[in-house]
């Protein structure tokens, strides 16, 4: 039996790689961060245990990877949604969209995911935050913006701390005034991307 090639090989770590990210988003959406052990990990991904360490340094930063992943694939969804748009407002109002949604559909994993940027470890610079920074310049470059390394880290830290503010336990903010925020801040018309409901009135009306 010939021994399989590079390019084979390369494919099956990467699929190795995508269950465990994957298999972290389900449990820790489920069972929450603590509660979600290394082996829970590997079992769910049907990998080996060692396989986990291969990868990963540790359970932070294979979380972040995984939770970057998971905000890499709801962006890239929602821009090529059909009709597909090659119209800079559109495409911004998408990506807001798609960074609020996670907060409504994973509100553990995303809470848990903040939280861990702000502890020690920091943000972790890993293949899949750089594939939804890519997402996020095209972005902003689609916008119109004259310097997207700016406007990108801009944006990051906006839809953060919307996220955030929508999952701050015991005072929320509600998704509907948080994007209208956010729509006025970018001059975005409510209708675009995916409203989630009728236009919140301006405070105090």
């Amino acid at each position: 039996m010939s021994p399989r090639s590079a390019s084979v090989n390369e494919e099956l770590r990467r699929r190795s790689r995508e269950r465990l990210l994957s298999a972290t988003v389900e449990l820790v959406d489920e069972r929450g961060y603590e509660a979600t052990t290394l082996g829970d990990i590997a079992g769910r991904a049907g990998a080996a245990r060692g396989l986990v360490s291969y990868y990963f340094p540790g359970k932070r930063q294979l979380l972040q990877s995984a939770v970057h992943r998971l905000m890499h694939l709801k962006l890239a969804a929602a821009l090529e949604r059909e009709p597909v748009s090659q119209d800079g407002r559109e495409r911004m109002a998408r990506a807001i969209d798609a960074i609020l949604g996670l907060a409504r559909e994973h509100p553990r994993l995303m809470r848990t995911h903040m939280a861990g940027i702000l502890q020690a470890e920091g943000f972790i610079q890993c293949p899949e935050q750089q594939r939804l920074a890519f997402l996020l310049r095209d972005t902003v470059t689609r916008y119109g913006s004259t310097d997207p390394e700016s406007d990108y880290r801009l944006l990051r830290a906006l839809l953060m701390g919307a996220v955030v503010a929508v999952l701050m336990p015991g005072i929320p903010m509600p998704e509907t005034r948080l994007r209208a925020e956010l729509f006025q801040r970018y001059g975005l018309d409510w209708e675009l991307g995916v409203p989630p409901g009728p236009k919140p009135p301006p405070p105090g009306v």
